[in-house]
């Protein structure tokens, strides 16, 4: 069932234009869940939500427990939801960065597997099928901004996708291209509160400098910066779906019984070439590799021409590998 509720106009009095356009074109299936911190973005697509499609929506709350706070905000999401009526469904996972994993990484990583497993609770009622994510024009800014800093590729300026799908769940945005004063705001119009992450002051993290030091500068230099770069991130995202189209041709015509034919890959351009790799280790192997160690198997890629010639490098969490005429990758860890 998809978006069958309230009369949108019930909550767009107390919306900014750009939130009333936003959520008048959100139309998910139902029931929906709604990724739930207690922060202000989450609460305010909580609300939104419940006073739209009463009785079809439940919070998801994922504690880290990354800090001492964590209780705390864990506390408010079920005091939010008691006032809302609203069923919330809470995981405790331990979000710690291993060795070498950066920590936005682990997080991401063990958060999307709690999601997942709170939406198929059989504990919990019907499964979900649809998640809703609060993140908002500001964000999207700051990971275009941040991956810049970074010297991203496509993929990277392309920033984060209103909707995709991940472990059979479908994922949506709906507040991507509102501020997130607006919904601050919103919140305010409704006398609804809600829980401030401290960490986010904290300037010690790359994002945070970001949207304390850069944002505000670009607000007084070009205010509509949000728009000019969220259309810079679609290009870049069009450009990526074409160069995935590419990759995706071209690797059926490489795979073999044991990975990818290295005579092939040396049949097509450098940036084919490059395109392709990164795609099959993307997609066959979920494998994300550096821009050195892509770097470094091209270049063995290009200099395998003899029966002798040895390729074992470290890429991603696994290693790539010559097996006759193949390239194939592994994961030891998976192996042991």
């Amino acid at each position: 069932m998809a978006g069958a509720g309230r009369p949108f106009s019930h909550e767009a009095a107390n919306m900014t234009p750009a939130l009333s356009k936003a959520w008048a074109a959100f139309e998910p299936r139902l029931p929906l869940a709604v990724a739930l911190s207690g922060g202000a973005d989450s609460t305010a697509l909580l609300c939104l939500s419940v006073q739209r499609w009463p009785g079809q929506v439940v919070a998801l709350h994922v504690n880290h427990g990354l800090q001492a706070a964590a209780t705390t905000f864990e506390a408010h999401c079920q005091a939010l939801c008691e006032q809302l009526q609203v069923p919330l469904r809470v995981a405790h996972v331990d979000a710690h960065a291993a060795p070498g994993q950066s920590p936005e990484d682990a997080a991401r990583r063990v958060r999307y597997k709690a999601l997942k497993a709170l939406s198929a609770d059989p504990h919990e009622g019907a499964a979900i099928e649809n998640i809703a994510i609060a993140q908002h024009a500001d964000d999207q800014v700051e990971t275009v901004m941040l991956a810049l800093s970074r010297g991203a590729g496509l993929a990277g300026l392309s920033g984060m996708p209103a909707a995709w799908q991940r472990d059979g769940l479908h994922y949506h945005r709906p507040l991507l291209h509102v501020p997130g004063a607006d919904l601050r705001a919103y919140l305010q119009s409704i006398g609804q509160d809600f829980v401030t992450d401290s960490t986010n002051a904290d300037e010690h993290y790359t994002r945070n400098r970001i949207r304390a030091r850069l944002l505000p500068a670009w607000q007084s230099a070009f205010p509509a910066f949000r728009e000019t770069i969220a259309r810079s991130a679609a290009h870049a995202a069009q450009a990526q779906t074409l160069l995935d189209e590419v990759a995706s041709q071209d690797l059926q015509g490489l795979k073999g019984n044991e990975g990818i034919v290295i005579q092939g890959l040396q049949s097509l351009s450098p940036a084919r070439r490059a395109n392709v790799v990164r795609h099959w280790l993307k997609v066959e192997h979920a494998c994300i590799p550096s821009a050195a160690q892509l770097e470094a198997l091209l270049l063995q890629i290009e200099a395998c021409r003899t029966r002798g010639h040895q390729i074992h490098l470290k890429v991603g969490e696994g290693f790539v590998q010559r097996k006759n005429s193949m390239l194939s990758w592994y994961n030891r860890q998976v192996l042991l």
